[in-house]
């Protein structure tokens, strides 16, 4: 049986709370798997979502195969009654979203960072361990040139030997640099989004999904717009459509409204499945 809606700001005392998109249908697998991959707790569902409390760990959120996109959640209420109030009323619901809890938002953001530096450490972990041949080369040109220096100094051929030596050395060096070079620019991607919330410049877009009542009186646009400048307003954020540091997912329908932020890229992993999603223009 399908989960009711939880009220807006209710979690739980430990892990973090996640929600996935499934197929119609799918949810009972789905649920299966996050139990027995995940350890989830607090496992429930409502049409075409599953959600679930696990612990942020990337590597153990990467095996979740039957889902086609993850999510970590900020908000799951009950949905919006647009029948009886004015849209600009409508509005100012949608703003308090964000304005009526805004811990909700830096907790999420929070372990949003934790996960980037995480998967940036043991990215650049894996790029040395894949290279060690071209970190020990200059070492050991080194060690080849100092050799060269103090024992082969008059003759003329172990001098042509040492010149040859030094440019290997030249050599090793440059890759050396060029690779530590890459590393550092690699890092560099993915930690900007990781302090760009302590600098307080993060970027973001908002893409949103309405059904229902909803979308007989709003847009998908609209409504990104409305949650996008509340956002701003709330926290200094830049809307950036292009190249966002966080993207903010939103759909409301007539049984709930739920916000989250993407857990991973839509081309990051293959067996995600493309979500009919309306990217909102925020101003």
């Amino acid at each position: 049986m399908a989960a009711v809606p939880r009220d807006a700001g209710s979690g739980p005392a430990a892990g973090a709370r996640f929600f996935c998109t499934a197929g119609r249908g799918l949810e009972p697998f789905v649920m299966r798997e996050v139990r027995a991959r995940l350890a989830a707790t607090q496992v429930e569902y409502i049409s075409g979502k599953v959600f679930f409390t696990t612990c942020p760990d990337l590597n153990r959120l990467k095996k979740l195969k039957s889902a086609e996109r993850l999510f970590l959640l900020i908000k799951k209420q009950f949905p919006f009654d647009v029948s009886s109030v004015s849209k600009g009323r409508m509005c100012n619901e949608m703003q308090r979203l964000i304005s009526d809890d805004p811990e909700s938002w830096l907790n999420a953001i929070s372990i949003w960072k934790n996960l980037l530096e995480l998967d940036a450490k043991k990215e650049k972990l894996s790029q040395r361990d894949a290279n060690p041949l071209k970190r020990n080369m200059g070492e050991n040109d080194i060690i080849i040139a100092k050799k060269s220096k103090t024992e082969i100094q008059e003759n003329r051929e172990c001098q042509l030997e040492k010149q040859m030596e030094e440019e290997i050395l030249e050599q090793g060096n440059v890759i050396t640099e060029r690779e530590e070079v890459q590393e550092e620019e690699s890092e560099k991607d993915v930690a900007k989004a990781v302090v760009a919330h302590n600098q307080g410049d993060l970027t973001f877009r908002v893409s949103c999904r309405c059904s229902g009542a909803v979308a007989k009186t709003f847009t998908a646009q609209e409504i990104g717009r409305v949650i996008g400048i509340a956002l701003m307003k709330q926290f200094g954020w830049k809307a950036d459509l292009r190249n966002p540091n966080l993207e903010i997912f939103i759909h409301l329908n007539d049984v709930y409204s739920v916000v989250g932020i993407p857990v991973f890229r839509a081309s990051s992993l293959p067996y995600l499945k493309p979500q009919a999603l309306t990217t909102a223009e925020c101003l």
